[in-house]
C-alpha cells in the first residue's frame, strides 16, 4: 500500500469521525434548546404556566345603556401526564357528570390539534360559582386538576341578539387561523362579538408558578418577575337607541321580517329589528350548544337576520330610484305625464295598477304609486336609440345608477353575512333570453318586482340617501371603539350619480305620498314625513313595505320596514315604520300612538307551516 493511499484513508477516517460528532452536537442542540417537548417535560417538573384570559371588552348602546358585560366563570382544566392514578368515579360524582363522558372527553383532548401532555388542556368549562365552590373543596384529591378563572358574556337586555350576537368555543378553524386561540378558549360567533372580535378579546397574560415534587402550587416563580398581565378588551359604544330597538321588537312580534334604522348625517344603524328574534341572554354557559340547535331547527329560523341577509323585491320603495335615474338621464322632467288606464297597457302587456288620475306628472306618481308612469319610464329609456346604441348599452347606464345608489353589491356594515341581493345586467338577460329581448321583456323591474331583490338595509340606506339628497355613509352599527378610530370606510361620504335638484323632486314626490297619497297613516302634527309604500308580490300574500325619512329637512332618521305577507304596504309598513321615526325623533309615543303599538304588538300574521 502506497503512501498516497495511506493519506486517503486518514482523510476518509476522520472526515467520518467530524461528521459523527457534528451529528451528535446537533442533536445534542435540538433536544436541550430548541425541542419544545422536552423543555415542557422539564419545566413541568417545577414550573407551571398559568394563562391569564383578559376581560372582554362592554358593550353599550348610543345613550350609554350597558348591553353586554363580564361575569366570573370557572375552568377545570388537567394536565394529562399528572392525572395517572386519579380516582375518576370520585371526580366523576364531584362534578355531575357520567365515566362515559369523562372517557369521551379525555380521548377528544387526546385529539385535539396542539394537544401536549405537559400543559393545561380545558377538561370542563363554564362551572357556576356554586359550582366551582362545591369542587374547590375536595380538588386536593384530584392531582392534574387545576381551577381556571376567567370571565362569560352577560346580556343585560333580552333585544338585539342579532347585533350583538354571542361567544362560543373556538373550533378547529379559528385555532387554524388564528395562533392566538388555544383548544378551549372563546371567540365571537354572531353580530358584533364577531366582526369587532379583535377589539373585544384583549391580550392574554400569564403567570408562572413554582410546584413541589407533589404537584401542589408554592407561589409565584422569583415572585413574578416573568409574569405578564392580560390587557382587557376594548369597550364598544353601538348606535343603537335601546328604547327604539325595544319598540321595532315589539311592533314586530308574531311577524317575519325587519325594521331598519338609520341616522342619514352619519350612517349609523339606529335599530336593526328582525323577526322572530331570541333572548339573548340565553345563549350563555354550557347550555349555549343545546340553545342553538333548538334555534337552527326552528322552521322560522330565528338566527336568520334578515335585516342584512334576506332578499326580497323592493316594491314600489324602488320607484324613487327610477324616477331619479329617468330625471338625471333626460328622459323626464318632472312636468313629464304618463297615462295609467289600472296600469301599463302596451302591445298586450299589461302591468295592473291601483285606480287615480291620469295623465299624471311624476310628483303625483310618486304620490299614488302609480306602476304605469314608471313603466313607461323604463320602456323610454331602453328604448331610446338616439341615446344609447342597443338595449345593452341602456341596461349598462341604467345599472351603473342602480350601483351608485347601494344595490346590487353589499354595502359594508360592520356585521358578519350581509348579502348583496341582485340587479340584473346585459349578459343575465342576454343568457335568458338568447340576446332577444327589450324593454318590455323587462318591465317589471321598474316597479321593483321581476328580477330585483334588495335586502332590508340597502332599502333603509335608499332613504338615508334621499334624505341627504345624493350621499350616503356606509350603514355601520358601531359607533366607537375605545381608544381606536373607526374604519374610514365609516366615515367618508358615498355619493350617487344624481343631482341634488333632482334628489329634490323626489322628495317632494314622498312628501306628497304621506299628506295626499298612500302613506297617509304617517302624517303628524309635529315634523314633516316624507315616505313611500311598496306592496311588493310574492308567491303567496304580497309582502307589506315602507321607506321613508323625518323631518324633510334636516331629517333625523330613515327607516325601511319589511312585513313579509303583511299585504298592502299601508297595512303594516307605514303605521309601524311612523311609530318608529316618532319614538325616536320626539323620544316618547303620545297616547294615541302607544295605543296604536300595542294593536300592532297584539297583531300576528299566520304563516301556517310555511318555512322560510
Amino acid at each position: 500500500m502506497s503512501f498516497s493511499d495511506l493519506t486517503y484513508r486518514k482523510y476518509v477516517l476522520g472526515t467520518a469521525a467530524l461528521i459523527v460528532v457534528i451529528i451528535y452536537v446537533v442533536r445534542l442542540f435540538s433536544l436541550q434548546l430548541l425541542s419544545d417537548d422536552y423543555r415542557a417535560r422539564a419545566d413541568s417538573n417545577a414550573l407551571m404556566r398559568r394563562i391569564q384570559f383578559p376581560a372582554r371588552g362592554a358593550i353599550t348602546d348610543r345613550r350609554g345603556k350597558l348591553l353586554v358585560y363580564n361575569q366570573p366563570a370557572y375552568d377545570i382544566m388537567v394536565v394529562m401526564q399528572e392525572q395517572d392514578g386519579v380516582d375518576t368515579l370520585g371526580l366523576c360524582r364531584s362534578l355531575g357528570i357520567t365515566r362515559e363522558w369523562y372517557i369521551k372527553r379525555m380521548d377528544e383532548i387526546r385529539r385535539t390539534k396542539g394537544y401536549s401532555p405537559y400543559t393545561q388542556q380545558v377538561f370542563m368549562n363554564q362551572l357556576s360559582m356554586r359550582e366551582f365552590s362545591s369542587f374547590q373543596e375536595k380538588l386536593f384529591h384530584f392531582r392534574g386538576f387545576y381551577i381556571q378563572k376567567r370571565s362569560i358574556r352577560q346580556y343585560t337586555y333580552p333585544y338585539a341578539a342579532h347585533i350583538l350576537g354571542d361567544v362560543g368555543e373556538v373550533s378547529p378553524a379559528d385555532i387554524e387561523a388564528d395562533d392566538y386561540y388555544r383548544s378551549g378558549d372563546y371567540i365571537g360567533t354572531q353580530g358584533v362579538e364577531r366582526s369587532y372580535e379583535r377589539q373585544l378579546r384583549g391580550i392574554k397574560g400569564s403567570e408562572i408558578l413554582i410546584r413541589d415534587v407533589h404537584g401542589r402550587i408554592k407561589g409565584r416563580y422569583q415572585d413574578g418577575r416573568f409574569d405578564q398581565k392580560p390587557v382587557p378588551g376594548k369597550n364598544l359604544t353601538l348606535s343603537i337607541d335601546l328604547e327604539l330597538q325595544k319598540l321595532g321588537e315589539r311592533l314586530m312580534k308574531g311577524k317575519l321580517g325587519s325594521i331598519v334604522a338609520i341616522e342619514p348625517s352619519t350612517g349609523e344603524i339606529l335599530c336593526m329589528v328582525t323577526s322572530p328574534t331570541y333572548d339573548p341572554r340565553t345563549m350563555v354557559g354550557r347550555q349555549r350548544g343545546k340553545r342553538h340547535r333548538e334555534l337552527s331547527l326552528d322552521p322560522m329560523k330565528p338566527l336568520l337576520n334578515r335585516a342584512i341577509m334576506g332578499t326580497y323585491p323592493p316594491g314600489s320603495t324602488f320607484k324613487t330610484s327610477q324616477a331619479l335615474t329617468f330625471l338625471e338621464e333626460g328622459i323626464i322632467t318632472p312636468q313629464t305625464a304618463f297615462p295609467c288606464s289600472h296600469g301599463f297597457r302596451f302591445r298586450g302587456l299589461k302591468v295592473g295598477c291601483h285606480g287615480h288620475g291620469s295623465p299624471l306628472p311624476l310628483i303625483p306618481a310618486i304620490g299614488t304609486s302609480c306602476n304605469g308612469y314608471f313603466c313607461w319610464g323604463l320602456y323610454y329609456m331602453l328604448g331610446n336609440r338616439s341615446k344609447y346604441p342597443t338595449v345593452q348599452d341602456a341596461l349598462t347606464t341604467w345599472k351603473d345608477y342602480m350601483v351608485s345608489m347601494g344595490f346590487g353589491y353589499k354595502l359594508g356594515v360592520d356585521l358578519p353575512g350581509e348579502k348583496r341581493g341582485f340587479i340584473p345586467n346585459a349578459d343575465y338577460y342576454d343568457n335568458a333570453y338568447k340576446g332577444s329581448w327589450n324593454g318590455l321583456t323587462v318591465i317589471s323591474i321598474s316597479i321593483g318586482q321581476g328580477e330585483v331583490t334588495l335586502t332590508p338595509l340597502q332599502i333603509a340606506n335608499l332613504g338615508a340617501t334621499i334624505a341627504n339628497r345624493g350621499w350616503f355613509i356606509t350603514p355601520h352599527i358601531v359607533k366607537s371603539v375605545q381608544d381606536e378610530d373607526l374604519d374610514t370606510l365609516y366615515l367618508k361620504r358615498r355619493y350617487t350619480k344624481v343631482s341634488r335638484t333632482n334628489y329634490e323632486t323626489v322628495v317632494a314626490g314622498m312628501q306628497r305620498a304621506v299628506e295626499n297619497g298612500t302613506c297617509r297613516v304617517a302624517n303628524n302634527p309635529w315634523y314633516v314625513t316624507c315616505g313611500k309604500t311598496g306592496t311588493a308580490q310574492n308567491r303567496g300574500h304580497d309582502h307589506s313595505v315602507f321607506m321613508g325619512f323625518a323631518p324633510r329637512d334636516n331629517p333625523q332618521i330613515a327607516v325601511a320596514v319589511y312585513v313579509e305577507n303583511g299585504g298592502w304596504g299601508a297595512t303594516y309598513g307605514v303605521p309601524i315604520g311612523a311609530l318608529i321615526m316618532e319614538q325616536y325623533i320626539n323620544g316618547h309615543l303620545s297616547p294615541a300612538s302607544e295605543k296604536k303599538a300595542e294593536v300592532f304588538s297584539n297583531r300576528t300574521i299566520n304563516y301556517g307551516s310555511t318555512t322560510r
